[in-house]
């Protein structure tokens, strides 16, 4: 896939709502850039990992200005494995809506258009990918952005428990988001954990996939 600072790969794009994150429910179109480096064992868009269709900025930018949301999110595969995507950060801010990227947390989350909202991840040993983290990215986030952590057992809920703690998560984000793989680990189980421990973190379930089949794309 040849670099461009001017255009993306892109497998989708597509009007809904958001699913996961503090502004879930919300109308949002989604832009599911072509493309990833990692390969978590509980991923839902492996189709996201090949194929799609070069398009410029602008073009990108004409679609999401035509399905008119008030949010928009920049998502994957991993979005910032692909040059264009910073610039396309920036032009769609230009659009006056909230925009958010959603990241694995392997990229450098650095030098993005501060109108961003960056929503990434830390990937816990469940994944597969905990070794992929990149740790000095905390040093990047700020009170507009947000960490999300998927589970899929106990061990990854102690795991991030710990982090929360030696980390100062929810000191340095505006949410920490943990979030159960869909159909592996039951929210009900996740909430008594968090009550139990008094975790300062917002319980997030992938709202779409309770409104829509999991394995839907699109509305």
């Amino acid at each position: 896939m040849a670099e461009s600072p001017d255009s993306v790969v892109v497998h989708e794009i597509y009007r809904s709502i958001q699913g996961e994150s503090s502004l879930a429910g919300r109308p949002c179109t989604l832009v599911r850039l072509t493309g990833c480096n990692l390969r978590c064992s509980w991923c839902d868009t492996p189709h996201a990992f090949t194929g799609g269709e070069r398009m410029s900025v602008a073009r990108v930018v004409e679609q999401v200005q035509a399905l008119d949301t008030p949010t928009v999110l920049l998502t994957g595969g991993e979005p910032l494995l692909q040059e264009g995507a910073r610039p396309l950060l920036s032009a769609l801010c230009e659009l006056g809506k909230a925009v958010m990227v959603e990241t694995s947390g392997e990229r450098d989350v650095g030098g993005l258009d501060p109108r961003v909202i960056r929503v990434m991840d830390l990937k816990a040993p469940g994944s597969g990918e905990d070794a992929r983290n990149r740790w000095q990215n905390l040093e990047l986030l700020g009170e507009r952005d947000q960490i999300k952590v998927v589970l899929l057992d106990r061990t990854d809920y102690e795991w991030v428990r710990e982090v929360i703690a030696r980390e100062r998560l929810s000191e340095r984000v505006g949410e920490v988001l943990l979030s159960c793989v869909h159909g592996e680990l039951d929210p009900q189980q996740l909430v008594a954990w968090v009550l139990e421990d008094n975790l300062d973190v917002r319980v997030n379930l992938q709202l779409h996939k309770l409104i829509w089949h999991p394995d839907k794309r699109g509305v």
